[in-house]
């Protein structure tokens, strides 16, 4: 059954069953919103890029998108670049799939943020939402859906962080500005 999040939920990762999840993927869509014109409505493409800030006791250690593909230590993986959105029609336009008992031990955070490498805002995005998925059986766990657009071009979605023994995921919905992960920076801090 997959929750429904609100900016600032966490949940837990744990399975019904009282077992912990070993591999999730971070599953992000959106579609470009309709702008209307002297001959009516029409649709530019977006490209937004999914992106994993892997954090040691707050220091950013790794980094996972789209010119980075695999962390150094494996246990996070994009899935590829995604130049338009949309194409899922719900579904993933881009994914981070992460291997949680492969996360090693330091890492005690990981941020996916999604920033429009173009430079087009939110506003002209519609559709967006972050989902986590249990990698084993495709179940949906989680979904956080972005309510309305706004003059920025990044949103900070989500961040999975170790709690005890286990993970827990926490929705974010932060705007920010930048082009790519590095600009994200100071509004990542905060939220650590």
């Amino acid at each position: 059954m997959t929750v429904n999040m609100t900016k600032g939920q966490a949940i837990s990762l744990q399975k019904n069953d009282g077992g912990s999840l070993t591999a999730v993927r971070m599953g992000l869509g959106w579609q470009a919103a309709p702008r209307r014109g002297l001959f009516g409505s029409r649709t530019r493409e977006i490209d937004l890029d999914a992106s994993a800030v892997l954090f040691a006791d707050k220091q950013p250690v790794d980094v996972v998108f789209f010119r980075h593909l695999v962390s150094d230590d494996g246990s996070v993986r994009h899935t590829g670049d995604n130049l338009v959105g949309g194409v899922g029609q719900g579904g993933d336009d881009e994914a981070i799939l992460v291997d949680l008992s492969r996360v090693p031990v330091h890492i005690d955070q990981i941020v996916f943020t999604v920033n429009s490498f173009t430079g087009q805002t939110f506003q002209e995005v519609q559709n967006a939402f972050c989902r986590l998925v249990d990698e084993t059986n495709g179940q949906e766990l989680a979904r956080y859906t972005l309510a309305g657009g706004g003059a920025y071009t990044a949103q900070l979605m989500a961040k999975v962080h170790r709690s005890g023994t286990g993970w827990r995921m926490t929705a974010l919905g932060d705007p920010a500005n930048g082009r790519t992960f590095q600009d994200l920076m100071p509004a990542i801090l905060p939220v650590l």
